[in-house]
């Protein structure tokens, strides 16, 4: 049974969320409170926190940065705001997936089925072999990247991001399949958020070391190449 922590400050959506999931057969429990949700995050070990991002005591975004020295974690992140800015930010500081108030809740709970075999595969990935590209090194079990022995500090969506384009050295991958595969989930047609992510690997990357690792593929998407 997988343990499920909702991290949310409306009550009537929390107790809403909750017995929705434990209809669905998960275990669940719930914080009304940023600082409280990261200490149940880290104490009590669920397998998918829903987070939303305006909390009192500590906000969904520092949480999730919080959280992610600790823990790889799938987390959903809920808000009322629909901007593009919110969506990048919060990624960035690690949410796996967002959605926007108010959602279907047939939807969410698709998006938590999805995160939680991602997560279960990428668990499954890290005990695999660790990737390589010239001077580049990507360890899955670690969460380690480095160039010529010298660390290269990523973010988690950086990192998966990375991660995907080396497994599919050599093939041009559509922003489409990035969104679906890396993300997890459908943008509704906004892409934008892809090409954020390659220009901040770029420049941890290709620009520090003066390299050209991830290739623009014009009116497809991108290719990782480098020998």
């Amino acid at each position: 049974m997988s343990r499920i922590l909702i991290v949310e400050d409306e009550r009537k959506i929390a107790r809403f969320l909750e017995l929705e999931l434990l209809h669905e057969g998960y275990e669940v429990d719930t914080a009304g409170d940023g600082r409280t949700g990261l200490e149940k995050a880290l104490s009590w070990k669920p397998d998918l926190m829903i987070l939303d991002l305006m909390l009192p005591e500590l906000s969904g975004i520092e949480v999730c940065r919080r959280l992610r020295h600790e823990s790889d974690l799938p987390i959903i992140m809920l808000t009322a705001k629909d901007d593009v800015s919110d969506k990048v930010m919060g990624l960035d500081m690690g949410a796996d997936d967002y959605m926007t108030k108010p959602f279907a809740i047939e939807e969410l709970l698709a998006r938590i089925r999805v995160g939680l075999k991602k997560h279960r595969t990428v668990q499954q990935q890290a005990a695999s072999s660790v990737l390589t590209a010239g001077e580049l090194t990507l360890d899955p079990a670690s969460y380690a990247v480095t160039w010529a022995g010298k660390p290269v500090a990523l973010t988690k969506k950086e990192f998966d991001l990375l991660r995907y384009l080396m497994q599919h050295k050599g093939q041009a991958v559509t922003r489409d399949a990035l969104l679906s595969d890396v993300w997890g989930y459908d943008y509704a047609g906004d892409t934008n958020v892809v090409d954020v992510y390659i220009r901040y690997l770029r420049h941890k990357i290709d620009e520090p070391f003066g390299v050209k690792t991830i290739h623009t593929i014009r009116a497809v998407g991108y290719m990782f190449s480098y020998e």
